[in-house]
């Protein structure tokens, strides 16, 4: 039985995780597109 107990702490913890991940990914992907939007609006104003 403390093996089950056990688990679901971890299996608490990994969505914890996977979500962090996920905003990252979102505030990389959002840099990303505002750094590209801001290199285009340079390059055509040129």
């Amino acid at each position: 039985m403390s093996q089950t107990k056990k688990k679901p702490p971890i299996l608490k913890t990994k969505p914890k995780e996977e979500v962090n991940k996920k905003a990252l990914l979102w505030i990389g992907a959002v840099i990303v597109v505002i750094v590209a939007a801001v290199a285009l609006l340079l390059v055509f104003e040129n």
